[in-house]
């Protein structure tokens, strides 16, 4: 999908049909009609456009003659039948010479939401600088907000392994640890861009944007750290409920096996006088019962062993 927006000096974000000077083009899974559009009218190679739509990405900085190409990653929520997980995708952000920025993703995204609703303090698309600092902070407190989300959902799934110790669970932790690796990765490679944006030639840079630049790198290290400290928890809760699994199951088996043993003793006693032997107290009428007491009686004295031995 192609959308093309420009703002106006009294703020009001308009909808335009052809492309202006200043204005801002937003791509959404575009297609090759639309690809070959915006490749003819802004003289921008086509393999920069498609290779936003590999989910693999890198996020790097290109710069041409014509433009200069931003590619960051950016969080997102992937939802599948029964369960959500966090990941992240590629967006592009292309600024032309002549004055225009193109934003390509594979899907829509969050942080353009309120730029779509014209909610963004200052938000001009001809101040191109500042826009591309805008996405870049916008982007960096979703990634803030998302491992916060991460952190509840973590700490939820540890208040039911403590009742449960089900699979379900620890695949949902694995789930998140996963999530965590696909976000320290894209912080880190998004960590580069920003740092290489100073030094990019075709992009003006004014003193009035620079704190803003900075703030999205203090986000952006932010979110690595939250990152590695949620990853490090969740290292350490994964390996203690292992052991705490382990565990368990060394106590079941143990368990088992002492009922096994005592259970094997009236066994024992039953199988030997069942032979052709003669049974003691063969002149008593309560011969049996006296032979079935004595088992119970040496069952009992098994248990009291093994408890005593905390075998129970």
């Amino acid at each position: 999908m192609l959308s093309i927006y420009k703002t106006t000096e009294n703020h009001q974000l308009l909808t335009l049909e052809e492309i202006q000077e200043g204005c801002w083009i937003n791509l959404v899974d575009p297609t090759k009609e639309e690809i070959d559009y915006i490749s003819a009218a802004l003289k921008i190679d086509e393999d920069h456009i498609r290779s936003v739509l590999d989910a693999e990405e890198m996020a790097r900085i290109d710069s041409e003659d014509d433009y200069t190409l931003i590619i960051v990653d950016v969080p997102t929520i992937e939802k599948e039948a029964t369960s959500e997980f966090f990941t992240t995708i590629p967006l592009a952000i292309i600024v032309t010479n002549t004055n225009e920025i193109v934003t390509i993703c594979l899907k829509d995204l969050k942080i353009l939401e309120n730029f779509l609703n014209n909610k963004i303090r200052d938000f001009y698309t001809f101040k191109r600088t500042r826009f591309i600092y805008q996405i870049l902070f916008r982007n960096a407190t979703l990634f803030l907000h998302y491992l916060r989300l991460i952190d509840r959902a973590s700490n939820r799934i540890e208040k039911e392994l403590h009742k449960s110790l089900k699979n379900k669970e620890l695949i949902q932790l694995l789930e998140l640890e996963k999530s965590l690796v696909f976000f320290t990765t894209s912080l880190r490679s998004n960590e580069v861009v920003l740092e290489k944006l100073h030094r990019v030639e075709h992009i003006k840079h004014y003193k009035d944007d620079e704190e803003l630049l900075e703030d999205v790198i203090i986000e952006n290290k932010q979110a690595i750290e939250m990152s590695n400290i949620y990853s490090g928890i969740l290292s350490g809760m994964m390996d203690a409920f292992a052991s705490v699994i382990s565990n368990n199951l060394n106590i079941v088996m143990k368990t088992l096996t002492s009922i096994t043993i005592v259970l094997s003793i009236p066994t024992l006693i039953a199988s030997l006088f069942g032979m052709n032997v003669p049974l003691p107290f063969k002149d008593t009428p309560n011969a049996l019962l006296i032979l079935v007491i004595l088992s119970f009686t040496v069952s009992l004295i098994a248990v009291i062993i093994m408890r005593r031995k905390n075998l129970f």
